[in-house]
């Protein structure tokens, strides 16, 4: 499916080579420098498909351009660029109606199946502030999508498991499973200084989707084959374990 799309970056050599390689399959491509450049061009949004905002930029954050996209198109499609990607980030883009995180510095090959899987997705739509919460809901990443299956975990040997169905540009779809073993989640209880973990099981489903988001981010393929284990408490998850017990208070 091709489409019409706007990039907007203030790096030219990003522009460039986004243009380059969304060209190169028949996509066509417009580029603006800035914020205000790129909604000059925006418009009221009829003549875009997609675009491709970057989220740092000088004298318009990419989010603040994002928010007045979708005021002028509430079902504009918009993948956000960033190399900063934080849980902050994503629920604020999330709330905002962001498509995609496409993360830098990324190769044509994922620059394209992330256009491929926005273009071929569902209408965004803004989300509320429980399904942020408990991330049951959310964007794309790098052009995978995670859509977790409602059952309860399986508990084996101490080791809780949680599977997730993932869409990825072009193979269909990949189940993969989630592997949290006990000695993991005691350290996540000792951090949290908690015994009880607010929402139940849903939390530690919610922490596995976070896990696999995260591989997904880094890797942009699915994991081998389809398992991935979490061996330790990272500080990216020790941010997640945070955000989630502070929006949970609130």
């Amino acid at each position: 499916m091709n489409g019409r799309i706007l990039v907007v970056d203030d790096e030219s050599n990003i522009r460039m080579m986004i243009r380059l390689a969304l060209q190169h399959v028949g996509h066509t491509v417009e580029t603006a420098a800035d914020g205000p450049d790129g909604l000059g061009k925006f418009g009221d949004g009829a003549g875009w498909d997609l675009v491709l905002l970057d989220q740092r930029m000088p004298g318009m954050a990419g989010l603040d351009v994002l928010r007045e996209m979708r005021q002028r198109r509430p079902d504009a499609r918009v993948i956000m660029i960033t190399a900063f990607g934080t849980i902050d980030l994503a629920v604020d883009a999330m709330k905002a109606g962001a498509t995609d995180f496409l993360r830098k510095p990324f190769t044509p090959d994922t620059l394209r199946n992330a256009v491929q899987m926005a273009l071929a997705g569902t209408q965004p739509r803004e989300v509320g502030d429980e399904e942020i919460r408990l991330l049951f809901s959310r964007a794309a990443i790098n052009g995978y999508r995670i859509e977790f299956v409602p059952e309860p975990g399986q508990q084996t040997d101490g080791e809780l498991r949680h599977t997730f169905t993932v869409y990825g540009p072009g193979e269909g779809t990949h189940t993969c499973t989630v592997v949290l073993p006990a000695y993991v989640m005691e350290l996540v209880k000792a951090h949290a200084d908690r015994e009880e973990m607010p929402a139940g099981f849903r939390f530690w489903q919610a922490l596995c989707e976070e896990a696999l988001a995260n591989y997904l981010w880094q890797y942009a393929d699915y994991p081998p084959g389809d398992l991935l284990r979490v061996d330790e408490f990272t500080t990216g998850l020790k941010h997640w374990v945070d955000a989630s017990l502070q929006a949970a208070e609130t």
